[in-house]
């Protein structure tokens, strides 16, 4: 399986938004999309081209492709079943972004970003109902608990993270406890309660043709 390995603020000046993949420093001065509001390269100093319909489309799913750092493949995958599903394709296709276990634990709090939360699921650092689970792709169901593991709850990592959480956009379909580092799926979100700028109209668009 592929992965990105290049600067993760490059993401985010080539899709002219930020995409919140370095944490604190996103909210900070330093964010390059602030410092350098151009596409990176040689030549992304010129300007940014006008984009086709097409293009429009097509970043748009890099956009939130990148935004839950997945690959091609998988979204694909995601896309495929949220169409088979009764009701709204597009919110069916956040609500599976949303419920992995990976995005749950950044928008509980536990990690600066997703990427950091990735790496606290695959060391085994998070609890799923009592049960390790290492898997950041595991779609949590309504009414799952997830938590930090009793040896790993003195991490200083998960701490700073929390402190830092106010900065992010609340959800309200997820319940923490911060004394046992404990959160609980209360039900599916719906797109007005999903904080992230998506228009998965131009995403299903793209995969329909």
């Amino acid at each position: 399986m592929s992965r990105y390995t290049d600067a993760n603020c490059r993401i985010c000046r080539r899709e002219g938004v930020k995409l919140f993949l370095k944490g604190d420093r996103c909210f900070s001065e330093k964010c390059a999309v602030d410092r350098r509001a151009f596409p990176p390269g040689q030549h992304g100093s010129v300007g940014r081209r006008k984009p086709t319909e097409y293009g429009l489309r097509l970043r748009e799913k890099q956009k939130t492709r990148k935004t839950y750092g997945i690959g091609e493949g998988q979204f694909r995958s995601y896309f495929v079943k949220a169409a088979r599903t009764k009701g709204n394709t597009g919110e069916r296709l956040l609500q599976l972004l949303e419920t992995r276990l990976d995005n749950i634990v950044y928008r509980l709090g536990f990690a600066p970003s997703r990427k950091a939360a990735r790496q606290l699921v695959r060391h085994r650092h998070i609890v799923v109902n009592d049960r390790i689970v290492n898997i950041p792709s595991y779609i949590v169901r309504t009414g799952e608990t997830i938590q930090v593991k009793e040896k790993s709850r003195q991490l200083d990592c998960i701490h700073a993270s929390l402190s830092a959480a106010n900065q992010r956009p609340a959800v309200n379909w997820l319940d923490l406890d911060k004394t046992t580092l404990a959160g609980r799926l209360l039900e599916a979100p719906v797109r007005e309660n999903i904080p992230t700028p998506v228009q998965e109209q131009l995403i299903i668009e793209l995969y329909s043709k």
